[in-house]
């Protein structure tokens, strides 16, 4: 049985791809700052999935977490958080910029380098997907620190797919458009109007989660045996910039 490591598994897109992993047959890991017993009810959906508590951006909690999986065949990079309010860049303190480039960019960074090093010493091929966002080329003033955080995903993506390659490893970005989960619940109706009046993508709904899921489950199935390195939109064609 293949190992999977799912970073903040416990909801919104991180529990879709949870449960499409597990139904398609992995042992999943799912990592996540929330105790566990607030998650019981989400992991009892999650077959033979194993819950560490942690935080990305701590080295102990990485630790932790590789020693659980206990070898690893897919990372799928999907923490992170949002900034605690929408402020204008201006105002950003260097505090409101660490906690999100903390848990966004660095611990995903060290934890993927900690799961690199594993799949090279054992010569394991194996498959990391990065789950960035639209936002990582898409200006917003008011969060400019999480815009910068998904925009280094975009370049940690293409120097691991660079390093790894030649170890049988594959690593793919993937970047979701708006999608419906508690990160976007404040943001409703703003994007009700922009995709449903104003007609911003192309694919006139919502993105879900599951639509993400997918994306993943296609990528780890080797389905793409040609190619590493590569951006998967998942934005409902957000990415044309029509005119």
């Amino acid at each position: 049985m293949k190992t999977a490591i799912v970073t903040g598994g416990s909801r919104g897109i991180g529990y879709a791809i949870s449960a499409m992993l597990c139904k398609n047959g992995f042992r999943v890991v799912v990592f996540g700052r929330s105790p566990q017993q607030k998650v019981k009810e989400i992991l009892d959906t999650l077959p033979g999935a194993i819950y560490v508590q942690g935080d990305i951006s701590n080295e102990k909690d990485r630790e932790k977490c590789l020693a659980a999986a206990g070898g690893v065949d897919v990372l799928v990079n999907n923490a992170g958080v949002a900034p605690k309010e929408r402020i204008d860049m201006l105002e950003i303190t260097e505090s409101d910029y660490d906690y999100v480039m903390d848990a966004n960019l660095k611990g995903t960074f060290f934890l993927t380098q900690m799961v690199a090093k594993d799949m090279v010493k054992t010569e394991k091929p194996g498959y990391i997907v990065n789950i960035s966002s639209v936002s990582a080329y898409t200006s917003s003033v008011n969060r400019a620190q999480y815009c910068i955080s998904k925009a280094g995903i975009g370049m940690m993506t293409k120097l691991f797919a660079d390093r790894l390659a030649d170890h049988g490893v594959m690593v793919y970005e993937i970047r979701p458009g708006i999608i419906q989960t508690d990160m976007t619940k404040s943001v409703t109706e703003k994007y009700n109007r922009m995709i449903l009046e104003e007609g911003i993508t192309p694919i006139k709904r919502w993105g879900m989660p599951n639509d993400v899921a997918k994306a993943v489950m296609s990528l780890v199935k080797g389905e793409f045996p040609f190619s590493t390195g590569e951006v998967f939109n998942v934005d409902g064609g957000f990415h044309l910039r029509r005119l």
